[in-house]
């Protein structure tokens, strides 16, 4: 009698069909009488079966691997649903909690793909040298024709922080923000509406009063922002705390005056927080490439905590 039939193809076995280029094994039981009568299968019959058993039990095994890398994610929130991306580190594992960064993108990259967030800034940084990114990188995409300042842009990026923060083993206590130009506004924005959420706040080309062009193409923004004067950069100051800051911004940023970084530095350190401010001359407002490549931010970022967070 025989056993199965089997096709060998390029060094693989597989199930039984008679395709091209295939030819077919016959595995023989060649059965033997022992002294009781009963039949045997030979050894090298039992001993392939068991490697077809081992190869099927290890399947599962290696589907419970996890990815990492860029990861799609969705959120639902008020019944609508918003895909955002999270970066996990090749080594991840389930034995430590990680730092968590979430990043707010600029005007440019807003919109419903999921994707394009991770073309600028951040993004761009994580894939010319993954050795910085011991964290988990949270990227949620705002909707055109929205600001993060408003409702429910500000409640969506923090909820994707929750859940990501959740699924990968986040670490509250190493919970950091950061933006670019729009998200530098919005990362001022959730920094002063959850002061003790944030460990340190990364802030480029950032600001507090929307540039006058924004606001007369987005008159809506006017009731989110603050009014322009001192009393709003050391009011937002004030709400933040003493949460530690490195704020980045181009000398000759033609889109968001520098002097919202410079006011918004002055008012940090007048409420006694830890302030690092880097402007960088001859640069306009694609000053983000420069300011996520700087080779103290990384550790300085980790360094911080919520437990040695000055009160």
């Amino acid at each position: 009698m025989f056993f199965s039939s089997l096709n060998y193809h390029n060094g693989h076995v597989s199930g039984t069909g008679t395709g091209r280029g295939s030819r077919r094994i016959w595995l023989v039981a060649h059965a033997k009488i022992n002294d009781l009568g009963e039949s045997v299968l030979t050894p090298s019959v039992r001993t392939i079966a068991l490697m077809l058993l081992s190869l099927a039990l290890a399947v599962p095994m290696f589907g419970k691997q996890r990815d990492t890398g860029f990861l799609d994610r969705t959120i639902v929130l008020q019944g609508t649903t918003y895909k955002y991306q999270v970066f996990v580190p090749e080594d991840w594992t389930t034995h430590e909690k990680w730092p968590v960064i979430l990043f707010l993108h600029g005007s440019g990259e807003r919109g419903e793909d999921g994707m394009d967030q991770t073309d600028v800034g951040i993004g761009t940084a994580i894939r010319s040298d993954r050795g910085h990114f011991h964290a988990i990188v949270v990227m949620p995409q705002c909707r055109k024709n929205s600001w993060w300042t408003q409702p429910p842009m500000d409640d969506m990026a923090m909820a994707t922080l929750q859940a990501a923060t959740k699924e990968f083993h986040g670490d509250p206590q190493r919970t950091y923000l950061t933006g670019i130009s729009m998200g530098g506004y919005g990362s001022w924005h959730l920094a002063a509406k959850y002061p003790n959420t944030f460990a340190a706040l990364v802030v480029v080309c950032g600001g507090v009063h929307p540039p006058d062009a924004t606001l007369k193409m987005h008159p809506e923004l006017v009731k989110f922002s603050p009014p322009d004067g001192p009393k709003a950069y050391a009011e937002t100051a004030a709400r933040v705390g003493k949460m530690p800051v490195w704020i980045f911004h181009g000398a000759d940023d033609n889109i968001v005056p520098v002097a919202e970084s410079q006011k918004m530095a002055d008012a940090m350190k007048a409420v006694g927080a830890e302030v690092h401010y880097t402007e960088y001359p001859a640069v306009k407002h694609v000053s983000w490439d420069k300011a996520y490549d700087e080779p103290k931010l990384y550790p300085w970022l980790y360094s911080k905590t919520l437990a040695n967070k000055p009160k």
